[in-house]
């Protein structure tokens, strides 16, 4: 397949769109851009329009506000599907993407049709809490790269590390690469934010899916069943041996659970040997 040629919208939102059919936005987590998503656009696109972006502050698009909250971010999702005149898509949002999605139902919901939610947080401990807060503060003293060798162990499992140093240190590349400011506006709200109107989360109305990585130490199961909990006719699915960065690691074995969930958002019934739902 050839790769697409990245386009702006007015605003400045870097993105590509592939193949055609019902639109599938993917949106990446924090430090990350859209080049993420190599292997989903290749599984999604011969039957969906795949549309994948850079988060505010990160790729080629705009800086956030310093004072940015998760609306900002909603927005931009918005303003890209009116450039693309998309009235209804499936949202995917991986990590701080999950939040930026959650924000998107819930602000916009006459513009969703299906939500997925990958490796993302809710609820944290206070553990975990502090833990990310902790980072947040590395970032905010060292930059983007400080806490790069910790995210990367987390990420990936240790047998896909050695089997492509190459695209690891690629990642890492790309972490470093990022613009501080806009990193840290980001990387703040994904460390506080994982609450985000969680009072509301009962109004959305569309089939949803919420899924992680049975290793996955920041985006844990419970953290997926809890947030399933809250979204009416949520499932839930965690994927064996997957850590935080299954899209990448693992693409056949999450391209099979979204296109599942896809051709049959009504009625979704996961059908992965060895999956957890």
């Amino acid at each position: 397949m050839i790769q697409p040629a990245a386009e702006r919208t007015p605003a400045g939102t870097s993105y590509t769109a592939t193949g055609t059919g019902h639109p599938v936005v993917l949106i990446h987590g924090v430090g990350l851009n859209k080049e993420m998503w190599g292997g989903q656009i290749v599984g999604l696109a011969p039957q969906y329009r795949a549309i994948a972006y850079d988060m505010l502050g990160h790729g080629a698009s705009p800086l956030p506000a310093a004072d940015a909250g998760l609306p900002g971010y909603a927005e931009q999702l918005l303003e890209l599907l009116d450039h693309l005149g998309v009235e209804q898509a499936t949202v995917v949002g991986f990590s701080m993407g999950g939040l930026v999605a959650r924000a998107f139902a819930l602000h916009s919901p006459a513009r969703l049709s299906g939500l997925v939610v990958l490796n993302s947080v809710f609820n944290r401990s206070p553990e975990q809490r502090a833990g990310v807060i902790a980072r947040t503060a590395q970032a905010a003293e060292h930059g983007p790269d400080a806490n790069a060798e910790e995210a990367l162990a987390r990420w990936f499992s240790h047998e896909y590390r050695a089997a492509n140093p190459a695209q690891v240190a690629a990642l890492r590349q790309g972490l470093a690469s990022n613009d501080p400011q806009g990193y840290l506006t980001t990387y703040t709200l994904f460390a506080t934010q994982d609450m985000y109107r969680a009072a509301d989360l009962g109004a959305i109305a569309v089939p949803t899916l919420v899924a992680t990585g049975e290793l996955d130490q920041g985006s844990t199961p419970e953290m997926a069943r809890q947030l399933a909990q809250r979204i009416p006719g949520a499932r839930v699915v965690i994927l064996p041996e997957q850590r935080h960065m299954m899209p990448v690691e693992s693409p056949k074995l999450v391209n099979q659970m979204l296109l599942e969930f896809l051709a049959t958002r009504g009625t979704f019934n996961p059908s992965i040997k060895g999956i957890v739902a």
